[in-house]
């Protein structure tokens, strides 16, 4: 079977990101082949692109953690789905592609009410938040919870999670004019990011306890937001949106100052104040099919509305949807619709 990909040789550049036809071969044991219908966009595709994901394969790779689409081909040992099943799922790279084999362990029946795009932006950001809240965090009813990031997907589905647990909610965001869209999905309260922001968090708190952090920005956000926290509190870190490149190229001058100037944490403060640290890379789970589909299980019996999708772009524009990526205005979910 001939598809198209998108393919980087070499990191460094979007514009190192090549569109190619290649064949692809027969599903083999528990693969299937499936007929993308939509990609899902993540901070992690243009951190690899530019070659500063630490799980970036060697070499020549397709980029791409999600995606939606029909199964067209199965392999002889498929066992729970069938030719022509409408799913969704993940794949540690690959699947910036109109077609691809995957093992039937990472993909899921598409719910009836979700259309391909809704499959496509829900798994990446939804686990990531999850895993984030429930078995880093340990969020409980009636926890201050501080979300990064607010207005982005991780924010949205946090903010779901956090909510169906009876948690309390505050947004940060960079604009005020994201305000609206942390209102639409529930957050208690919002401000952003500014000189004033451990000011304007003692406000919101008055008195109470901050339980949990989840920081995705790194530098300033970071020590502040650490400070904020009670006692027994949990800042949980997932990404580091300072480290983003601004250029159509590798920066090393900004790479190397934003590498010499991230959070540093003293040990000895963290026991003295006890407060905890928690990192993660989502894409470990990648390794763990059985945890990944165990904590994918849980996610999905909360019954969380369908992600905000906030921008759509064709399989033909996939390095303008990576450019607004890039830009950090999104809102939500960027989608890739393919033909």
């Amino acid at each position: 079977m001939q598809r198209e990909v998108y393919r980087i040789d070499k990191t460094g550049s979007i514009d190192h990101l090549h569109r190619k036809k290649e064949m692809l071969r027969p599903p083999e044991n528990d693969e299937v082949t499936i007929e993308v219908g939509a990609i899902g966009l993540n901070f992690a595709d243009v951190f690899s692109v530019y070659g500063l994901y630490s799980a970036t394969p060697k070499g020549s790779f397709i980029p791409g953690l999600e995606f939606s689409g029909k199964i067209v081909k199965i392999g002889p040992n498929v066992k729970d789905f069938e030719v022509g099943d409408l799913v969704f799922g993940v794949t540690r790279f690959g699947a910036y592609t109109t077609h691809l084999n995957i093992s039937e362990k990472t993909i899921f029946p598409l719910p009836k009410e979700w259309s391909m795009q809704d499959g496509a932006a829900f798994v990446v950001q939804a686990l990531t938040a999850y895993y984030a809240l429930v078995p880093l965090g340990q969020v409980r009813e009636g926890d201050h919870v501080l979300i990064h990031s607010a207005a982005g997907g991780v924010g949205i589905m946090a903010s779901h999670i956090a909510k169906k647990k009876k948690a309390i909610t505050i947004g940060l965001v960079g604009d005020s004019r994201k305000f609206s869209i942390l209102k639409e999905v529930g957050y208690d309260f919002f401000l952003t990011r500014s000189p004033n922001f451990k000011e304007d968090m003692h406000k919101i708190l008055q008195g109470a306890p901050l339980k949990i952090v989840l920081e995705c920005l790194g530098g300033r956000y970071f020590h502040d937001s650490y400070d904020l926290l009670s006692p027994m509190g949990r800042l949980v870190t997932y990404g580091s949106a300072n480290f983003t490149p601004s250029h159509s190229f590798r920066n090393w001058f900004s790479i190397v100052y934003s590498y010499l100037t991230r959070p540093k944490i003293d040990p000895l403060s963290m026991i003295s104040d006890n407060k905890s640290v928690l990192g993660f890379n989502l894409i470990w789970l990648w390794n763990e099919i059985d945890e990944l589909r165990k904590h994918f299980s849980e996610l999905m019996m909360l019954s969380l509305p369908k992600q905000t999708i906030g921008h759509q772009f064709s399989f033909d524009s996939m390095h303008d949807a990576l450019r607004t990526m890039q830009s950090g205005q999104t809102i939500g979910k960027i989608v890739i619709n393919v033909p």
